[in-house]
């Protein structure tokens, strides 16, 4: 099993910044991919950022240049740094990790972003 807790959530204005964080703790050696996915009132969830253990990033195309997803190993942590926020960014974040081969997938329990215009 795999905990993933996220923070980082808030209420901001449009054009301002947050991060995300998303601590992954347990059985997590297999994992291959972890990742940011969003949904907002009324719609589907939908991919944010993801990366790989390979190392390949990618972006949903309305995120890309304005947000940033990276690891620390030694925390087991991942960040979603998010810039020039705009209203239709409000969402409930939630924090993904996969273990493709096992075909297991673990979801945090969502952090809530608002942005106001």
């Amino acid at each position: 099993q795999v905990q993933l807790v996220e923070s980082g959530g808030a209420l901001v204005q449009a054009g301002g910044s947050l991060r995300l964080s998303c601590a992954a703790s347990g059985s997590i050696f297999s994992i291959n991919t972890m990742g940011w996915y969003r949904q907002a009132p009324g719609k589907q969830r939908e991919l944010v950022a993801r990366f790989t253990k390979g190392g390949s990033t990618n972006y949903a195309d309305s995120v890309k240049g304005r947000f940033t997803i990276s690891f620390d190993n030694a925390k087991n942590t991942v960040y979603l740094q998010m810039n020039n926020l705009k209203p239709e960014d409000t969402a409930v974040y939630y924090c993904n990790a996969e273990k493709i081969y096992l075909r297991e997938v673990y979801w945090g329990q969502g952090t809530q972003v608002t942005v106001s215009s």
